[in-house]
């Protein structure tokens, strides 16, 4: 699979909007049936995105197109049951997680589906190392705005602490870097560019988004420029073969740097 490097939130109370969704070309479509959904709608929400799932595997098409993530409610495992009886090749998106135990919980009730865990807490984040290190996590992620409530700050120095342990515990892992939490103000474009670029530079990859409009964005932002791409060339081709040089520009470069300048070359490629 490509690197995700957009993602979009759909209420999935709103079955007239799963395609849609998935036609605009975000990398990552997640299905939402926590926060999006008001309770008296969750029953009717669950039974839609899972008619909308077996719709998948029953004309081929859940095979083809962006990931589909499902973002569950908490402690509800009727929907984990649900989710597993389509057969589809989805993610589970689970808030709240603290612990490698909570995982192991959900493993016992959702057999073999990958997980993507939401960090949302102070124990979560530290914990988060044990979490990614279970071998049913294929994301970590970071729910901010919950996070933030449970701290009762959400100042840039705090958020950007939480984002770098989560960071350190994905790569640990062997995991992907985490994707960015959604932005909320949909129309606030620049304050979007402007987060997003301020995570990036800490080393995550890629965000999830609430509306369609703000995809450009974030792909924008992630997308090697020139610049980056020929350093990348320049990379391979003076040192795949071990060894140290220096680039025309005066930079020495050695194998340490291969890493990244073939990571910029696959999202170029992407």
């Amino acid at each position: 699979m490509s690197a995700i490097v957009t993602g979009l939130y759909v209420p999935g109370d709103r079955p007239d909007r799963f395609d849609k969704a998935v036609a605009t070309g975000a990398d990552l479509v997640i299905l939402d049936l926590e926060d999006a959904v008001a309770p008296e709608a969750k029953a009717g929400a669950l039974s839609a995105v899972a008619e909308w799932l077996n719709g998948r595997v029953s004309n081929g098409s859940a095979s083809r197109g962006p990931l589909i993530q499902v973002r569950v409610n908490a402690g509800a495992d009727h929907e984990l049951v649900a989710l597993r009886a389509t057969d589809a090749p989805i993610e589970l998106r689970v808030p709240k997680v603290e612990s490698a135990a909570d995982v192991e919980r959900i493993v016992s009730v959702a057999g073999d589906l990958p997980i993507a865990a939401l960090v949302e807490s102070a124990l979560g984040v530290e914990n988060a190392a044990a979490i990614a290190a279970h071998p049913a996590i294929a994301h970590i992620a970071l729910g901010e705005s919950d996070l933030a409530s449970d701290l009762g700050s959400r100042d840039a120095v705090v958020i950007d602490y939480a984002r770098t342990r989560l960071l350190f515990a994905a790569r640990a892992a062997g995991l992907p870097a985490p994707m960015l939490s959604a932005y909320p103000d949909i129309r606030d474009l620049d304050g979007l560019r402007a987060d997003t670029e301020r995570g990036a530079r800490l080393g995550w990859f890629g965000r999830t988004a609430v509306h369609p409009s703000q995809l450009a964005v974030i792909a924008a932002v992630f997308a090697p420029t020139d610049t980056e791409t020929a350093w990348a060339r320049a990379v391979l081709a003076a040192v795949e073969g071990g060894g140290v040089a220096t680039l025309p520009s005066g930079e020495m470069v050695d194998p340490a740097m291969l890493g990244r300048a073939r990571a910029i070359l696959a999202a170029r490629a992407d």
